[in-house]
């Protein structure tokens, strides 16, 4: 054997050598997780990130859809953590796995594992990288976290007033159009830098949009395809309501040189910008004169259990009672009417073979959040929710002169028209609130369309229609109904 097949074949067993024991090492990690195991990724510290899940040998991601602080409290409870006290969206700690394990999950409060929670199904989901969910839990020693923060508010995650520095530019780099690319900062005197892209969401990108006035934010991207590197970040954090005329005027976590970002390498903040939207707005007098009280039993309810439309107490009936069919649910409908009156169409965010095809209602939901439904009492808290977890969109009445041009039937293609609504009575399933279990009282009622900003709009101010709601135990009445931001 000649010297060169001979260091060949020494490259070859050592080669092989390390594959063996790096596959040995990721089967001992893969054994020395639990099936349900959570864990925490992307976070500064041990008690915030994004949330995995470990199932059937794998980690994966939670999507954000229907996330809130009741699935987070579980999640740092099990971790052996305090309360939560943020459940975050949209990969604010980076984007998740391509793996995602959990989409609509809606827990309680006490369940024991997060997969004793309703959800879709393992792996059955309809969303990105980018909706990753996270949590912010209370540290073991929040007594001494609370006191370092009061001592150094600069170095422990400050939510500080970015308009103390009047003097920032900002412009658009690396995109093919002008409307479009990275987003780059320069504040005062200093070099230009970039912003983070950990929780940038729609809002942040239409006070960019309109700052540069190139229209508004159709696009929050959180990547660098626009290039960029991710030495050059110097602020993190960015918070806006949407609203703001500048960046200066919303809220920012740290500015300067090394500022933390969680995630991946290339979490960096871009925008893609549009001079025209659609803009959509439930018709809040409908809802005052549609709503009603009807008494169901569950027999005539399957269709609406199997996407979670009641309350969770329904779902804890014992199906070996030979009687539980006979169980009935009080109902809270209405019917919600939504027009559009932007000056572009409406369209979902997923593309049209990613939509999902319901045998119950023998057509395709294109958008699993599009609505939510909630009672509130008067301290601000939910006590009874809507959980419609699929909609599909189409053209149901339109103004004089214009035509339908989008219906669910036959996989046709969704959307609302500009001009257009789309009306879901109150027969229609799942348009109710399950109030079986809700006591008599004064309540504020709240229809949010669009709630977490997934598809951009003109204006989200008018997104939610919000009532006073009188409930006596026989009769509901709405009254004052306004819009409102979700």
């Amino acid at each position: 054997m000649d010297q060169s097949n001979l260091i060949f074949n020494i490259l070859l067993i050592v080669s092989a050598i390390f594959s063996v024991e790096c596959n040995s090492t990721r089967a001992r990690n893969s054994r020395s997780a639990r099936e349900g195991a959570l864990r925490l990724v992307g976070g500064r510290n041990s008690y915030e990130g994004n949330v995995e899940i470990f199932h059937i040998g794998i980690w994966g991601t939670i999507c954000d859809d229907e996330w809130d602080i009741k699935e987070a409290n579980i999640v740092c409870r099990l971790l052996g953590m305090g309360n939560a006290t943020t459940a975050t969206h949209n990969g604010e700690f980076g984007r998740g796995r391509r793996k995602i394990w959990m989409d609509n999950l809606y827990c309680e409060g006490h369940e024991k594992r997060l997969q004793d929670c309703r959800f879709d199904g393992w792996g059955v989901n309809d969303c990105s990288t980018s909706e990753a969910a996270g949590v912010v839990c209370e540290s073991k020693n929040s007594t001494k976290f609370q006191s370092l923060i009061s001592k150094t508010p600069a170095t422990v995650r400050p939510k500080l007033e970015l308009h103390k520095e009047k003097n920032i530019e900002v412009r658009l780099v690396g995109g093919r159009y002008p409307t479009e690319g990275r987003v780059e900062v320069k504040i005062g005197k200093g070099d230009w830098g970039l912003i983070c892209g950990d929780g940038w969401s729609l809002l942040e990108a239409n006070v960019i949009c309109q700052q540069l006035n190139k229209g508004y934010g159709n696009a929050a991207v959180q990547s660098s395809f626009f290039g960029g590197s991710h030495e050059k970040i110097i602020i993190s954090g960015v918070k806006c309501t949407g609203r703001e005329a500048n960046i200066s005027e919303c809220t920012y976590e740290a500015f300067g040189n090394n500022v933390n970002c969680p995630g991946r390498e290339d979490n960096i903040a871009g925008v893609i910008c549009a001079a025209e939207l659609p803009d959509l707005v439930p018709d809040e007098v409908e809802i005052e004169r549609s709503a009603y009280l009807e008494d169901r039993q569950l027999l005539f309810l399957q269709c609406a259990m199997e996407e979670n439309c009641l309350a969770s107490e329904a779902y804890k009936l014992d199906k070996n009672d030979y009687g539980w069919l006979y169980e009935q649910r009080r109902l809270l409908r209405f019917t919600a009417r939504i027009a559009n009156v932007g000056t572009t169409d409406f369209r979902p965010f997923l593309p049209k073979h990613a939509w999902q095809w319901h045998m119950c209602h023998l057509h395709y939901h294109s958008m699993e959040v599009f609505a939510h439904f909630d009672v509130i009492n008067n301290r601000g808290e939910k006590v009874a929710e809507g959980h419609k977890a699929s909609f599909c969109l189409e053209d149901n009445n339109c103004l004089p002169g214009i035509e339908k041009r989008y219906a669910c039937a036959n996989y046709g293609d969704q959307g609302i028209s500009v001009g257009c609504s789309d009306t879901y009575l109150h027969t229609v399933d799942c348009q109710w609130v399950d109030i079986t279990d809700l006591q008599p009282g004064i309540y504020k009622f709240k229809v949010s369309i669009n709630p977490e900003f997934k598809v951009a709009e003109l204006n989200y101010d008018n997104n939610a229609a919000v009532c006073t709601m009188y409930y006596n135990a026989v009769t509901v009445r709405m009254l004052n109904c306004t819009l409102q931001r979700p």
